[in-house]
């Protein structure tokens, strides 16, 4: 099932019997389980009817099953919540409970930071079952967080523009978690139906709108000298604003679609937003600009010296250790992007 689809269940009080929830994205599965453990039960039900139990704590499934298939005191149904079901040697010995769960418990299993063997008899169970939810949580790619972003946001009552969705993107990461904390601070300051901008998002998650990442690869992209020195000088006097990592990885992002937009420009419009994974023509254009002052080869010898760069930040040849350092390497990766990408 949908990460949507389970959550709009859960919220209706439609419960199923066992949850099994794995994968590398601890975001969804986390929202998940504080969902049930806030609905399964009322606050005066869980001291009896609420267990936490451990994987690496159980030698076998048995101890789990036989609390699964216990009855509820004083209340419709049980929750048991499995967490790190990862490190439990038995795990697969729970296939004989999934085949047969008790409708007055719920049985939630929380497998993180990795998948089920698909092809396990367990896995075969739980597919098997309808009663059973199976929901593999995968990470977005960075193209897809923007748009996560924009439904986030809008579940909260408030609009985004596609720049400052774009904008908080760029500098969180794909860190679900701590986007969500600064979608969450914005509901707290905005009102219902407000249109999140650039502006409230330097005022309310502090991104600067003016010195991010994603302003320095529009100076790029544009050939903008002296806008380019000067998020440059901020960045190295505020290490904390734009780390090297968060920087290379920006505009490796960048020069990577601009090499995907000079290999495939003949497409019709459409066909380019789709195979760049991007979401309107706004951006489609920085890139159209960019392919005027720059040839596949630069493209090319850019990439090439963020890869470079990106291992010396990781103290590879280089002693990077301090933020003075990491400054200086990220302006001399500047002045060789500079240098070596000349316009035409």
């Amino acid at each position: 099932m949908e990460y949507q689809a389970i959550l709009k269940a859960i919220r209706a009080g439609e419960y199923a019997p066992v949850y099994f929830l794995h994968g590398e994205e601890d975001f969804f599965m986390d929202q998940l389980v504080s969902d049930l453990e806030k609905r399964v039960l009322k606050p005066e039900e869980r001291a009896f009817n609420q267990t936490i139990l451990y994987g690496r704590d159980l030698p076998t499934a048995q101890p789990l099953i036989d609390v699964a298939r216990r009855y509820p005191m004083m209340a419709e149904r049980q929750l048991i919540v499995l967490r790190e079901a990862a490190e439990m040697k038995d795990l697969q010995g729970l296939q004989k409970y999934i085949e047969q769960p008790l409708d007055s418990t719920v049985l939630v299993v929380l497998h993180k930071h990795k998948r089920l063997d698909l092809r396990s008899g367990l896995a075969k169970a739980l597919k098997k079952n309808p009663k059973v939810v199976l929901f593999e949580s995968k990470r977005l790619y960075d193209n897809q967080v923007p748009d996560w972003i924009i439904s986030e946001v809008k579940r909260r009552g408030l609009q985004i523009v596609p720049e400052a969705a774009e904008l908080m993107a760029e500098y969180l990461g794909t860190d679900l978690a701590r986007i969500a904390g600064e979608i969450e601070k914005l509901g707290l300051n905005l009102p219902k139906g407000e249109t999140v901008d650039a502006a409230a998002v330097e005022r309310y998650v502090g991104i600067s709108r003016e010195y991010n990442p994603f302003e320095l690869q529009r100076a790029l992209a544009r050939g903008d000298r002296r806008k380019i020195w000067r998020i440059l000088s901020y960045f190295q006097a505020n290490p904390k604003s734009a780390p090297m990592p968060l920087v290379v990885a920006s505009l490796y992002g960048f020069y990577s679609k601009l090499l995907k937009y000079l290999a495939l420009r003949q497409m019709s419009e459409r066909e380019l937003l789709q195979a760049m994974g991007l979401r309107s023509t706004y951006f489609l254009r920085e890139y159209r600009e960019a392919a005027r002052r720059f040839r596949r080869a630069d493209v090319e010898r850019a990439i090439a010296l963020l890869h470079e760069y990106d291992l010396k930040s990781k103290g590879v040849g280089f002693n990077s250790s301090s933020p003075a350092a990491q400054g200086e390497l990220l302006r001399e990766l500047i002045w060789k992007l500079l240098h070596g990408n000349m316009p035409r």
